[in-house]
């Protein structure tokens, strides 16, 4: 079964340059927004109302449609953010059964999902909390208030909105081939963490995604740290950063955001090889 999801990279690049990541979170994907050229904050506002007061009620009665506009609000400022619904609860002023509902709710229409964290009978400590991402990260940018490229390039969240970005790609990049793949993210106790593993039986593709234009040596520590702990099993790993220019250090690429439409096609080379 396909899952119809906001636009991927190469659909995207019909009508936006994929290299100015300012604007490209601020839009987002969705077709409609691409296709007629309409305002995004306006744009998406009038999709937020829409979804709130025609498609919520379909799915499910919400009592308080004001505290449940500001759960979404508060989700979106917590994107990439280990989910934490005692938290989420308490700042929209909701028990914590109600937050998990409306979490539910979210994802069983296609506004966040949820990313899991990586399991395996190793030493170390391992998180369990998932991650929390939106499938359109021009959504979590209005959500936050952006309104112009400029306050995306300096909102403390926009490296969180990148990596929303690239994460939803990831993800969008496979479930427009129909196919549902095994999506992770690994943190142990000690802080050390990788973005996303990407499992296939015993084998594993790690990435990690860094917004910021020049590469930096520590780009690559949580990467080998895990690679460490699990040894062969992991067959590669890639860097995505917010640069231009691809490249290879020791043992892991290097790839501009710009380039990621292919991005599951080089993991599937992982594997392969």
């Amino acid at each position: 079964m396909l899952t119809l999801l906001p636009f991927d990279w190469r659909e995207v690049q019909a009508f936006q340059d994929v290299y100015d990541v300012d604007k490209l979170i601020l839009h987002g994907f969705y077709p409609r927004l691409h296709q007629m050229r309409i305002n995004p904050t306006q744009a998406l506002a009038d999709y937020f109302e829409t979804y709130v007061q025609r498609d919520i009620r379909q799915l499910v009665q919400i009592r308080n449609v004001g505290a449940f506009k500001r759960f979404v609000r508060l989700c979106a400022g917590r994107v990439g953010q280990l989910l934490n619904l005692n938290s989420l609860g308490n700042d929209a002023g909701v028990t914590h059964t109600t937050a998990r509902e409306w979490i539910s709710i979210l994802e069983a229409s296609y506004i966040v999902f949820l990313l899991p964290p990586w399991h395996a009978n190793i030493a170390k400590r391992l998180i369990k909390t998932p991650k929390i991402y939106f499938w359109d990260v021009g959504l979590a940018s209005y959500l936050l208030g952006l309104q112009e490229e400029k306050q995306v390039s300096r909102d403390p969240l926009r490296g969180s909105l990148f990596e929303n970005m690239v994460v939803a790609e990831l993800f969008k990049q496979h479930y427009h081939q129909g196919v549902r793949p095994r999506l992770s993210f690994y943190r142990d106790s000690a802080g050390n963490e990788v973005d996303v593993v990407i499992d296939r039986g015993n084998d594993l593709v790690l990435l990690e995604i860094k917004a910021g234009q020049t590469v930096s040596r520590n780009y690559f520590q949580g990467l080998e740290r895990f690679a460490g702990v699990v040894g062969e099993r992991v067959k590669g790993g890639i860097v995505v950063f917010g640069g231009e220019k691809a490249q290879r250090r020791s043992a892991w690429e290097v790839l501009p955001v710009g380039d990621i439409g292919g991005l599951r096609n080089r993991v599937e080379q992982f594997f392969l090889n």
